[in-house]
């Protein structure tokens, strides 16, 4: 199982020798330092603790040893090949690889039904409409005499955690610790990303 932590950078595109062009996100991957072992005989399974980005402010003593600022935990089978302070970067993987993206999308903040849920609006914009244009409409009926649960309503939008499959990886430095990935990614620029093989 291969696995990473990124940084997203922004989107570009890269043309082949034909002259195509292929839209890609480019992500700062790594280098991430193995923080923990997890082993089935200690912990009950087999996972990797992975740190991602150092925190450069003074840290607390019980933070000693996990100075960084984002920590996540992979599990995968085989935990007792690493040790801990080994280094993961992008040289595990190759152009061509297929990876599974996880994110979090940008938050929208609080909206309407309308722009929330694509709701077409109340009522006609004609025949003196004035307020009622994007309003909800009817939330409740009059048998159970409440808003039922699920009802589809305003509220708050986006920051949600979203998952990718089959992620083409087109270009990988190693130098710059950079993948390109054809397509985009979930979340604003600076956003954490997962890669996983």
């Amino acid at each position: 199982m291969k696995f990473i932590l990124g940084k997203k950078l922004g989107m570009s595109q890269i043309f082949d020798k034909e002259g195509k062009v292929t839209p890609v996100t480019l992500v700062e991957a790594g280098p991430c330092k193995i923080l923990q072992v997890k082993t089935r005989d200690k912990d009950g399974y087999e996972a990797l603790q992975v740190g991602f980005v150092e925190k450069k402010k003074k840290i607390k003593k019980t933070d000693k040893g996990k100075e960084f600022r984002y920590i996540k935990e992979q599990r995968l089978d085989g935990s007792e090949q690493y040790k801990v302070g080994d280094e993961i970067n992008v040289a595990i993987f190759n152009e061509g690889d297929k990876v599974k993206i996880i994110g979090t999308s940008k938050g929208k903040g609080f909206q309407g039904a309308v722009k929330r849920w694509g709701f077409k609006g109340k009522l006609s914009k004609t025949h003196g409409t004035k307020h009622e244009i994007r309003t909800l409409g009817s939330t409740g009926s009059s048998i159970p005499a409440r808003v039922i649960k699920g009802r589809k309503m305003p509220g708050r939008m986006g920051q949600d955690r979203v998952t990718i499959n089959n992620l083409k990886i087109v270009k990988v430095d190693k130098e710059n610790n950079l993948l390109a990935l054809k397509g985009a990614l979930p979340g604003p620029k600076g956003a954490l990303i997962e890669i996983k093989g």
